[in-house]
């Protein structure tokens, strides 16, 4: 049976019990910044399970992509190497928010593995564990499913505390959790391992393929395990492991998910399909890249964008171990999205971006890997003894990419060793951060729940009226907020904007008889809008009536920013190509910012061409039209979803005339013609492959070209000069300027000539070699390297220390023949002056340079220099 079968006759036989089928949601959990990347079927329905959303469903059933290769879910280091560890796998779950519970998700399980409608799996081929204390599914389980008693067992809190157990699941340390129950698959005696909760269960006989999480609890932060008041459920089977039995091969690796790519990996590289653990990194590897990239991902030296760029080099790295002598990894993009790209579209989407940036990645691991040879050189030229330090193999490790064996392969052509003790104590270092970085330690119950939804009455006007139906000080629900008390007020209806798609809440008052409430930002939890601000004047209680009045012109104004961002970003797509896709935005009253996809600086022409044809949108006076509609129905129109953004099944679909469609909840125009101007104010990079521009409009836009020609006429005035004579003035006199530059460094090269002549009379001569150490006046890095050279050539065989004073700072190069190496090192030697002057540097045994801040203490510690090279050189 197929991968592709199985998947949809999971969703299809969930779909028959009542569950709605929802799309995989993105790699990039949206709203979750206790996530790195999506690693559960459940992720895009914590909002359900906590109490904060509502659907209009309560089933619901998914294929969901997931990524564990960071934070504190990290299988990175272990695939390749076991069965079934991966970066990227699909979750098969099926979810229940307080609907049905452990009966109906028990036999519901059940059903589908053994039923020869379905999976038709051997029922004296699984075994079931549960909960020690869970008597309620082991009756279940053994009565009414009729599980004999020999192939069901309790797992205990094997993990050394309370409820701490591979059996107890725990959103995080508070919050919702419950016991749960797993179906292991039983590969046959020929294969080791033993059952769960034994010595031997990590072999790989009993897998498995099935867990049910029983959401029955509520951690409080002292540790109380409260009832829920609807439980919930939420499964979980891997794809990749019921096909592997449904398949009837061992190791996910063998299913049909992963024999196209493992060919195709081999021939990119030119290696046989051998089965060599380095194929199934690869194979794996492509599969986590693509659709992270897909998913907007982009490869950088932080967050998500650094495990990527982790990932791509550990791929490349087991190329380069397979004997890949060019780029290759790249070239797994098409393989991969024929396999896959049926079931997720984004693959073949993308396909372009995806294939451009790995092979970007490539090429500059390619040079990132050179660097580090070189760095290694350095390091063993400076080595004592026959181990390399396990810090430096840590540092080439870590800073370079470059993979402990080839370190090692290297020191063995040398006679040189490896401390590889050091290296995995500086490893698990490593992982202790990574481990501390992501514990969140999010309490879940601080979380401002609301059980209403307010109704936004915003896109008719700024002023309305509603009933308060919620009031929190301090997080904590309150009856009443207070003249001078600062809280959140919730309504059943409200004119504020609530806080998303990158368009800041809004702001205003919020009256009643005798009390005002001061509105500082309004932001929004699921589908309740709650008012941040402070009771300026009487009281306000639950079930009050208000008036709402949104402050008018900043939102017009932030409105105005926000149609102008969609108007920017269809013009960069037009501009730059398909490729850019939103990484972020915010819109305020002042300004409007966009992050974007791209892989190099936007050009100045580039910027220009934007700029025009947004504001030929904005003359041609589009009107802005919105409708609801369902999101396949708004994809369908060619509508673009944000960035990072959550939609429900009903969308609002946001027209400019027909030069942009995108999904957006937010204020704009009425026309585009209303915006009046916009200008583009700076471009630059944040993250390897995100560019940003940020731009104003309307009156902002407007006093923005007023000050640039207020600058330019400026400018044209200190040059003597009309302003569309100003350019050429300009460039007259940076010509001028170039040709004084190039006449200075000429005669600081004939004084520097001469100094180094009248120096190498200073020189003193110990054990045959020349040593000098000396303050030069006025020099500058540059000048005190040029007579380094003149010096060295002039003395021969020489240990040579040259310093320069420049306010508090002191420059210091040292600089030895290469007879001399063997015994002095110019680094050695800079740095036994730099320690003394409050310095350090570093550099190759010939020539190294440092620094310091002690002015002072410099000709006692150039005075040191003839009795160090004397004591290195006896």
């Amino acid at each position: 049976m197929k991968s592709a079968d199985i998947r949809q006759a999971f969703l299809k036989f969930f779909e028959s019990k009542g569950h709605k089928i929802e799309t995989s949601s993105s790699l990039v959990p949206a709203d979750d910044p206790t996530l790195l990347f999506t690693n559960a079927g459940m992720n895009q329905f914590k909002d359900c399970f906590l109490g904060m959303e509502k659907r209009d469903y309560t089933r619901a059933t998914t294929s969901q992509k997931c990524v564990r290769a960071g934070g504190k879910h990290n299988d990175l280091e272990n695939v390749g190497y076991t069965a079934r560890h991966h970066t990227f796998f699909e979750m098969l779950g099926n979810f229940s928010f307080g609907d049905y519970f452990k009966q109906d998700a028990i036999n519901f399980a059940w059903e589908f593995l053994t039923s020869k409608a379905y999976m038709g799996l051997p029922t004296e081929k699984l075994y079931v564990t549960v909960y020690a204390s869970d008597d309620e599914a082991y009756d279940i389980w053994t009565k009414e499913v009729g599980v004999p008693e020999d192939h069901m067992i309790r797992i205990g809190d094997n993990k050394g505390a309370p409820y701490a157990s591979d059996n107890f699941w725990a959103m995080g340390d508070t919050g919702p959790c419950g016991p749960c129950t797993e179906i292991f698959y039983d590969h046959g005696p020929e294969i080791e391992g033993g059952l769960p909760g034994t010595p031997e269960e990590d072999g790989d006989r009993y897998i498995e393929i099935w867990n049910v999480v029983f959401m029955q609890f509520n951690r409080t932060a002292d540790g109380e395990m409260q009832p829920l008041p609807a439980p919930s459920v939420d499964t979980g089977m891997g794809l990749e492991r019921i096909s592997a039995v449904m398949q009837g091969v061992h190791g996910n690796y063998d299913i049909d998910l992963f024999q196209n790519l493992l060919k195709a990996v081999a021939d990119a590289v030119g290696c046989a399909n051998d089965g060599n653990p380095s194929l199934k990194v690869i194979a794996d590897h492509i599969r986590s890249c693509s659709f992270l990239i897909a998913d907007g991902v982009i490869p950088s030296n932080e967050g998500r964008g650094y495990v990527l760029r982790r990932i791509i080099r550990r791929a490349c790295r087991h190329g380069n171990k397979l004997g890949a002598t060019g780029l290759f990894f790249h070239q797994l993009v098409s393989a991969l999205a024929d396999e896959m790209g049926d079931a997720f579209p984004e693959l073949r989407a993308q396909q372009e971006t995806i294939v451009r940036l790995l092979k970007s990645e490539e090429e500059q691991f390619a040079k990132t890997l050179e660097q580090g040879l070189k760095i290694l050189e350095q390091d063993l030229a400076d080595l004592e003894g026959k181990v390399i330090p396990g810090d430096v193999v840590f540092k080439l490790y870590d800073t370079y990419g470059f993979p402990m064996d080839l370190t090692a392969d290297i020191a063995r052509e040398r006679d040189l060793e490896v401390d590889e003790a050091g290296f995995e104590v500086a490893m698990e270092a490593q992982r202790e951060r990574a481990r501390s970085s992501s514990s969140f330690g999010l309490d879940y119950n601080a979380l401002i729940k609301v059980d209403s939804e307010t109704v936004f009455t915003g896109y008719d006007g700024t002023e309305g009226t509603g009933s308060v139906v919620a009031l929190f000080r301090d997080g904590k629900e309150v009856d009443t907020l207070n003249a001078g008390e600062e809280g959140v007020i919730v309504l059943d209806q409200t004119p504020f904007y609530g806080e998303s798609g990158g368009q800041v809440g809004d702001c205003g008052i919020l009256t009643k008889d005798g009390a005002r409430f001061d509105v500082r930002d309004t932001q929004k939890a699921s589908g309740a809008f709650l008012h941040h601000g402070l009771v300026a004047e009487g009281s306000v209680s639950k079930g009050d009536s208000i008036n709402a009045v949104v402050e008018a012109d900043l939102r017009l104004r932030t409105a105005h920013n926000h149609s102008a961002t969609h108007l920017v970003h269809e013009a960069l797509r037009l501009v730059l190509g398909d490729h850019v896709l939103q990484k972020g935005s915010l819109c305020d009253s002042q300004r409007l910012r966009f992050d974007f996809s791209h892989f190099e600086a936007v050009t100045p022409e580039q910027l220009k061409q934007v700029e025009e044809i947004v504001n030929a949108q904005i003359q041609a006076n589009l009107e802005v039209t919105t409708e609801l509609m369902d999101l396949e129905a708004a994809k369908a129109k060619g509508a673009m979803a944000l960035f990072g953004e959550k939609y429900a099944g009903e969308v609002r679909v946001l027209s400019m005339g027909e030069f942009s469609v995108e999904l957006c909840g937010g204020t704009h125009a009425k026309r585009t013609g209303d915006i009046g101007l916009v200008r583009i104010v700076s471009e630059g990079g944040i993250a390897s492959g995100v560019r940003r521009v940020e731009a104003v409009s309307g009156a902002e836009a407007i006093a923005y070209t007023q000050s640039r020609e207020a600058q330019l006429s400026e400018a044209a005035g200190l040059l003597k000069s009309k302003p569309d004579q100003l350019v050429e003035r300009l460039s007259a006199s940076l010509d001028r300027s170039r040709a004084l530059e190039k006449e200075l460094e000429q005669l600081k090269a004939k004084l520097a000539s001469a100094a180094g002549s009248d120096m190498a009379s200073q020189a003193v001569e110990i054990a045959g070699a020349k040593v000098l150490a000396v303050n030069v006046e006025g020099a500058d890095g540059k000048s005190l390297r040029d007579m380094m050279d003149q010096l060295k050539n002039k003395l021969g065989s020489c240990a040579l220390v040259l310093a320069a004073v420049n306010g508090d700072k002191v420059a210091l190069i040292a600089g030895v023949s290469k007879d001399l190496t063997g015994k002095v090192k110019a680094g050695e030697l800079v740095n036994h002056v730099a320690t003394q002057i409050g310095g350090k540097g570093g550099g190759r045994p010939d020539m190294a340079q440092a620094g310091g801040n002690n002015p002072a203490a410099l000709p006692g510690a150039l005075e040191s220099v003839q009795a160090w090279v004397e004591e290195k050189l006896s």
